[in-house]
């Protein structure tokens, strides 16, 4: 903390408070700077330097595309330290409910559809490697060091054919997007004037036209009725145009399912690491929701049924 107070002072600032704002599933630390008449946010990557860069690279690429993302006013890149713009408390899921989601999940639409139109220039891809290495932490993490569930060669067969076939409808679909690749109601933010700010982008990869939508809709710390979510799944659809004009809705809703499928087999063993590998345990309790719209899946194509048998594993 003194090297970033000696920082915070090299750029002219000396009456101040500063409070913890969120230290999130990275290494990154988020601090409130506080003076007498306004704030900023310290986004502190000591702990992850590369990290920083990124942040930067694609800041600069969400800008041109006027997605509304918090400006950076000073930075240090040695040390790994960004005074960002403070853009307060309001997440999207402190305002979503069943009167609300409409109107803030189409805000949030909107800013999908404008990251979609980024330049995407050397930014990795969302391939078939990465998608499987993604779902691999399920195995390895989840079921075998969270759950201490080792898998016969017969069920290691029935989840890899699941996995492939789940990695096959992925990429089955439009590529070559920006994607987000952690668009949830954590990660959108309201700070007023009606309009959406979007932040924790410093991931993203080029890929699956409906990724971030399946983040958005299929988010793993809120749930909706499914009828109402495909109704937004439908608009986003329609707002794409003529890209999408030869696809049937059936066609782009089981992408859009499979995609989620994707994320959610892969965000099982992401929180079972964070909380074994680094001790951040707060994310096991959203496991069981996690769960939930995996089984809801398996009921409604029943070509997943290895998967649920494996599941049905977890005690």
């Amino acid at each position: 903390m003194q090297q970033i107070e000696a920082w915070i002072e090299s750029l002219g600032y000396c009456d101040y408070k500063m409070e913890v704002v969120s230290a999130d599933a990275s290494y990154r630390k988020y601090y409130r700077l506080i003076l007498k008449d306004k704030t900023f946010v310290v986004m502190d990557s000591s702990m992850q330097l590369e990290s920083i860069y990124p942040f930067i690279d694609v800041s600069v690429r969400l800008l041109k595309s006027s997605v509304q993302i918090p400006r950076v006013y000073s930075q240090n890149l040695q040390d790994g330290y960004l005074l960002l713009e403070d853009l307060g408390d309001t997440h999207l899921i402190n305002i979503l409910n069943e009167m609300s989601y409409k109107l803030v999940y189409m805000k949030s639409i909107s800013e999908i559809l404008k990251m979609q139109k980024s330049d995407t220039t050397g930014l990795d891809l969302y391939d078939e490697e990465f998608l499987n290495f993604e779902m691999g932490l399920m195995q390895e993490w989840f079921l075998e060091r969270y759950q201490n569930i080792y898998l016969s060669l017969e069920d290691k067969q029935d989840l890899n054919t699941i996995l492939e076939l789940v990695k096959d409808e992925v990429l089955s679909q439009p590529q070559g997007y920006f994607v987000h690749r952690d668009f949830h109601s954590r990660n959108i933010m309201f700070a007023g004037r009606g309009k959406v700010w979007v932040i924790d982008y410093q991931d993203a990869r080029i890929g699956a036209l409906t990724y971030d939508l399946a983040s958005l809709l299929k988010d793993v710390y809120i749930k909706f009725d499914r009828a109402k979510i495909l109704e937004l799944v439908i608009e986003f659809k329609l707002l794409k145009g003529r890209e999408l004009a030869d696809v049937s809705d059936e066609q782009f809703i089981r992408w859009f399912d499979f995609t989620g499928l994707q994320r959610h087999i892969k965000i099982l063993g992401i929180f079972a690491r964070l909380k074994l590998r680094d001790n951040k345990p707060a994310y096991i309790k959203d496991i069981p929701m996690t769960l939930e719209y995996i089984y809801e899946m398996v009921e409604l194509y029943p070509e997943l049924e290895p998967l649920k048998r494996v599941l049905d594993k977890i005690s």
